[in-house]
């Protein structure tokens, strides 16, 4: 049974690896010897790799890959993507080369505001809470200027600052509403630093001000944190070619391009679908994210919660086919930075980086959107014609034969079978069998 471990922090990797091995696993040889197989031999760029996190004992890997050919407002990209599951880099390689030569992706940041809140408790009169923010307002600005001197001298810094009357949601709740922005940063430390300044300015100021009873200037400050939905941090992205452009699968374009059209309209209107076809964009976008250094989660959860920005569920991307033109688009918040955390620390967010020309902040998201599009088209486009699990399955194809230890030779004679055949876990262990027994 496992007991509780004190001091493991403070354990040197060694020691944290031989108390999992011993306490966690059934063969603790082979636990340590596959932790370390995993260390990287370039005891310096470990260490990095160390410092990353608390408590670490190894590296997990994931695969890091190129998807070519993306026309990006007339520039080509090849674009890097770390993710794990088969087919997403493939699908995303094949919509770049299915609007290569019809245009390619166009797109356009329409703001970069973001965002971070004050969340505190004011028992009292509502127009003493607001004349005292009107009077104080100023001194949040002056207050957190050591703050935010060297961003904006690059010409960032605090956009706005407002008081929030939230009573009619919690008794008592008011929040400073405050908007930034932090240009090739993503800008959390930054955000957070200056609104632990607001909450002390607004505690010290309550405390002050003469038109507040005993009780009233006792405000209580409950937190002060950034937030990770950023409607005002918006970028779109859109293909759109004219309807016969569309020859696809043997259908006639027409159609496809209106097959495509009615498959949006149902993840607009059916939550059920809708959460399927947005994680799809999301393989787009995550992949992105991991390659570049930036926080997955927190754009994961700012971008599904403006799919439900109208109340319901809904699609991220939009589709219409208007005087013989297709257009497929999707707009979508998101808050990148190319400058801070890993950008500067890890190799590969460095070289990736690189191999996306150095973008900044704002060049980031477009790229990123249009991997999020890109992907969802080609989700779209297997399911309105062949069905996604015959693409699917077939770069699956190699995980299924690993699983089932195949030879390199069974491989290559499997994987040239399965050209003409389905792909299913029975048919490729019923296959590989037959092939074993001669």
């Amino acid at each position: 049974m496992l007991k509780p471990v004190e001091g493991f922090s403070k354990f040197s990797k060694e020691e944290k690896i031989d108390w999992i091995a011993k306490n966690c696993t059934s063969d603790s040889e082979a636990t340590a010897a596959l932790l370390k197989t995993y260390w990287n031999t370039d005891l310096k760029l470990q260490k990095v790799h160390d410092e990353f996190i608390e408590n670490t004992v190894s590296n997990y890997y994931l695969p890091f890959a190129i998807a070519p050919n993306f026309l990006i407002n007339g520039e080509l990209y090849a674009i890097p993507m770390v993710i794990e599951e088969s087919s997403v880099v493939a699908a995303a390689s094949k919509s770049a080369k299915f609007w290569l030569n019809k245009g390619g992706f166009t797109t356009r940041v329409i703001a970069t505001e973001k965002v971070g809140q004050v969340h505190f408790m004011y028992a009292g009169p509502k127009e003493k809470i607001q004349a005292f923010f009107n009077q104080v307002k100023p001194l949040f600005f002056e207050e957190s200027e050591a703050i935010t001197k060297s961003m904006r001298k690059r010409g960032g810094g605090i956009l706005d600052i407002e008081l929030r009357d939230l009573t009619h949601k919690l008794d008592n709740y008011y929040q400073l509403h405050c908007t930034f922005e932090t240009l090739d940063a993503m800008g959390a430390n930054f955000i957070n630093s200056c609104l632990e300044q607001f909450s002390k300015t607004l505690r010290e100021q309550a405390a002050l001000f003469t038109d507040f009873s005993e009780t009233e200037k006792q405000l209580e400050v409950v937190m002060s944190i950034l937030s990770n939905y950023v409607p005002n941090c918006l970028v779109r992205a859109e293909v759109s070619c004219p309807v016969e452009a569309l020859d696809e699968a043997g259908s006639k374009s027409s159609n496809f391009a209106q097959k495509m059209v009615q498959a949006v309209q149902i993840a607009k209107a059916e939550p059920y679908r809708a959460v399927t076809h947005n994680k799809g964009i999301m393989n787009g976008i995550d992949a992105v994210i991991l390659a570049t250094g930036n926080d997955f989660r927190a754009i994961e959860a700012g971008i599904h919660a403006y799919a439900a920005k109208d109340g319901t569920y809904s699609s991220l991307t939009h589709a219409s086919i208007t005087d013989g033109i297709f257009k497929f688009w999707i707009e979508i918040p998101m808050a990148l930075g190319t400058v801070g955390g890993l950008t500067s620390l890890h190799p590969l967010v460095k070289l990736a980086l690189e191999i996306l020309k150095k973008p900044n902040a704002k060049e980031l998201m477009q790229v990123v959107a249009v991997a999020g599009l890109a992907q969802n088209f080609a989700a779209l486009r297997s399911l309105v014609t062949t069905g996604i699990q015959k693409g699917h399955m077939k770069m699956h194809l190699l995980n299924l034969l690993n699983q089932l230890g195949a030879t390199e030779t069974e491989k290559k004679t499997l994987v040239a079978y399965f050209k003409d055949h389905t792909v299913t876990n029975a048919a490729v262990k019923e296959a590989l069998e037959k092939i074993q027994k001669g």
